[in-house]
């Protein structure tokens, strides 16, 4: 009986932590938000390589729209976002969309710039890729998860951000507005 009690225990407190640490993720991390005061987006920092671009600043992007992504090559939902962006930098490079993956390893053996680089060419990726192998960028924004996707406006501010897969339309929406809102004040 005494085994039954403690099992029984045992079974309720791992439940009441399980249902405790979810509901604390889910709202540490809602699963789409604009951002209800526009901050200074952080510069890019702590940057092993560049791929796909010379070393870039987000101080010389002013006037851009720009997407910063954290992703890494081994994260399946990561690996289903790509499509959604290899569609916006190419319907939006020319209107003054800038896509800057930022590679943050999920396990050591993401550290590997020739791994991410096959990556790249692998998945089809053209579009700007910082490593950030030291987690300096991904620690500057405060990120958390992978994909996480940051709209930054044309004056270098979030202006958006969204976690995980999905809410492609209001994503773009947002990425059409703020470059809408671009174009008229450039």
């Amino acid at each position: 009986m005494r085994t039954i009690t403690s099992l029984t225990a045992l079974l309720a407190t791992c439940l009441l932590a399980s249902a405790c640490s979810s509901s604390q993720q889910a709202t540490a991390a809602p699963a789409g938000q604009s951002a209800p005061t526009l901050t200074a987006a952080p510069e890019f920092t702590g940057i092993a390589h560049w791929l796909n671009s010379p070393p870039l600043r987000l101080s010389a992007l002013r006037g851009k729209v720009v997407l910063v992504e954290f992703w890494t090559y081994s994260c399946i939902n990561c690996i289903h976002v790509m499509p959604q962006l290899k569609q916006w930098h190419a319907a939006y490079r020319d209107q003054g969309l800038v896509i800057v993956g930022v590679h943050t390893p999920e396990y050591p053996e993401e550290t590997a710039t020739d791994k991410v680089q096959a990556a790249i060419e692998r998945f089809g990726i053209t579009y700007p890729v910082a490593q950030d192998n030291a987690y300096a960028t991904w620690n500057a924004y405060g990120n958390r998860y992978w994909p996480a996707l940051y709209l930054i406006d044309a004056q270098g501010r979030i202006a958006y951000h969204h976690i995980g897969e999905g809410r492609y339309a209001e994503t773009e929406a947002m990425i059409r507005s703020l470059l809408e809102a671009a174009s008229k004040n450039g």
